[in-house]
């Protein structure tokens, strides 16, 4: 009940804030995603701040002692500043006295407030650039916070809407997050960023993966009550990083170390919230900004791919790019099933190039020899007869990189309605007789209502049975599969469950005076219906017979 009460405020809490935004005309704004994100980050490095300065020795007790711990850190020196630095994790934001919350609210009545309140995100991203900065593939740095106020056109109205930010914020609290260590920033951060993450925000569209496809993607790759340590976790096509959170979850925070590449600064701002928000500072500095197919930035210092343990993706199906298409075709060694013909006239609102699958090879190419990969395509791809898709098909049941398929119930997406699949890639050698789990799970799930569109969702019980069938490698009836690899590629490496499920006749055994009444039976019946047809056929003519052209009426 104390979470669910914490996810009702947190929730509360955006709703404020987007209904200040909104109240300054930047509802719907294409920056109102980052104000409400910034503050809400800003919010949570305060109360973050505090929360670890109240622990921290020397000066802890001084501070908790307090009545309020940020009115009493308004009287340190600078050099106890310094000193209290020092005591606190690399993971924790470093905020200075006249950077703290209460002491802005407390200087709302100045004038220029909103030149105050962004002059202090600023400093607070800059001291803290090292920690909390993400790169671009061309190695710039992208700040953690920047101006919000600015977006406001009518400068007279700025102080007002920096007044009303701080005033939403002051009354939550995330300290009792801190104290119980609640896991609730996964379903919080899906309604946080909802508004913000959908394929209408240019060329390069951006997705947000259903969290229970997530949690069942997560769940196929780990193995239940492992001691992972030290892993890597990879998503060349990154968005918010739904899918490596729910990995990290699985493995263990403490246990993984995250990477990831979008080609959307947006994903890519939302992605480095996710993480702060999952203590999962660490991996900041991997989190890159640019276009993985062009400029894969992950990589060793001899210039091949790195490898991980794990990788992940749910990339855009269709994307049409012919303005690189000739360099990736060039690079054979990395699409070595090729890449999609170019489009001669392009369509943005319908394109034709199916970019998912360089995203195929890529994520395959990036995995370790004992790796384990996930990745979500078209249902149509695990039936492909010809292109690229099927060469791509052909090398992953001949080299045994395939272990599995999870084809999902329609409309699990909220921007498209494509029927998708999960593919699951084990890159631990194997041999022709050992097998692969075909799970068709199309009939699963709940309908629900979301704006005018209807949807699918999968219940907690459901993903418990995928995930169970797909681990026990259990054969269900009009469900799972269990096929060798020469199985498969007898089937012309077809992936599809239902391709392999038994086809059942029932026989109802009947004497044969059963079996001439019932045919006396259909014969009477087609004969009464041959009648009334032909009785029907006469009575149309005769009505036809009947008509008359009247020269008045023309």
């Amino acid at each position: 009940m104390a979470e669910q009460n914490l996810n009702l405020k947190t929730i509360a809490l955006i709703d404020s804030l987007k209904s200040t935004t909104g109240a300054y005309g930047l509802a719907n704004n294409g920056s109102e995603y980052k104000i409400i994100t910034e503050i809400f980050l800003y919010k949570f490095f305060n109360d973050k701040f505090g929360y670890e300065a109240k622990r921290a020795p020397e000066y802890g007790a001084r501070l908790k002692k307090a009545e309020k711990w940020d009115a009493e850190y308004d009287f340190f020196t600078e050099d106890e500043v310094e000193d209290l630095f020092t005591y606190l994790p690399g993971s924790v934001p470093r905020l200075k006295p006249h950077q703290t919350l209460a002491h802005l609210y407390n200087a709302s009545g100045q004038g220029d407030f909103s030149a105050l309140l962004d002059s202090t995100l600023i400093e607070i991203a800059s001291q803290n650039a090292d920690t909390f900065s993400v790169s671009t593939s061309g190695k710039s740095k992208v700040s953690i916070f920047t101006a919000v106020t600015t977006y406001v056109t009518d400068t007279s109205k700025r102080d007002a809407f920096a007044k009303a930010l701080m005033s939403t914020v002051t009354s939550f609290n995330f300290e009792t997050v801190f104290d119980e260590k609640y896991d609730f920033f996964s379903g919080v951060f899906e309604y946080l960023i909802k508004d913000y993450n959908n394929a209408g925000g240019g060329k390069y569209a951006e997705y947000f993966t259903p969290r229970a496809i997530a949690q069942v993607m997560a769940a196929l790759l780990t193995e239940e009550g492992k001691d992972y340590k030290g892993v890597t976790c990879y998503d060349p096509s990154a968005g918010t990083g739904t899918l490596l959170m729910a990995l990290a979850h699985a493995i263990g925070e403490d246990r993984c170390s995250i990477y990831s590449q979008d080609i959307s600064e947006k994903s890519s701002e939302m992605l480095r919230l996710n993480l702060i928000l999952n203590n999962l500072v660490g991996s900041l500095p991997n989190i890159i900004q640019g276009n993985t197919l062009t400029e894969p930035a992950h990589k060793e210092s001899d210039g091949r791919l790195k490898t991980f343990d794990f990788v992940v993706s749910n990339p855009p199906f269709k994307l049409d790019f012919p303005e690189y298409s000739d360099s990736l075709t060039a690079d054979s060694m990395r699409f070595w099933a090729g890449v999609p013909n170019k489009v001669k006239n392009i369509d943005p609102k319908k394109p034709k190039m199916a970019i998912y699958t360089c995203f195929i090879q890529h994520v395959i190419n990036s995995l370790k020899p004992t790796g384990r990969g996930a990745i979500v395509v078209p249902t149509g791809f695990i039936t492909a007869k010809s292109g690229v898709e099927k060469r791509i098909l052909e090398r992953i049941v001949n080299d045994h990189v395939i272990c599995g398929v999870v084809s999902m119930p329609s409309n699990v997406f909220a921007t498209t309605g494509t029927n998708v699949s999960v593919l699951i890639f084990d890159r631990t050698p194997k041999t022709d007789d050992d097998t692969v789990v075909l799970i068709d799970a199309s009939k699963l799930g709940e309908e629900y209502k979301e704006g005018n569109n209807q949807k699918r969702r999968l219940r907690p019980e459901e993903v418990k049975k995928i995930v169970d069938t797909f681990r026990s490698k259990k054969i269900v009836e009009d469900f799972s599969v269990v096929k060798k690899y020469k199985d498969i590629k007898e089937k012309n490496c077809s992936l599809s469950a239902g391709q392999y499920f038994d086809i059942k006749i029932e026989y109802v055994d009947i004497t044969q005076e059963e079996f001439n009444k019932r045919i006396a039976e259909k014969k009477e019946t087609l004969k009464n219906l041959f009648k009334e047809s032909a009785d029907l056929g006469r009575e149309i003519l005769k009505s036809l017979d009947s008509l008359e052209f009247h020269e008045e009426v023309k």
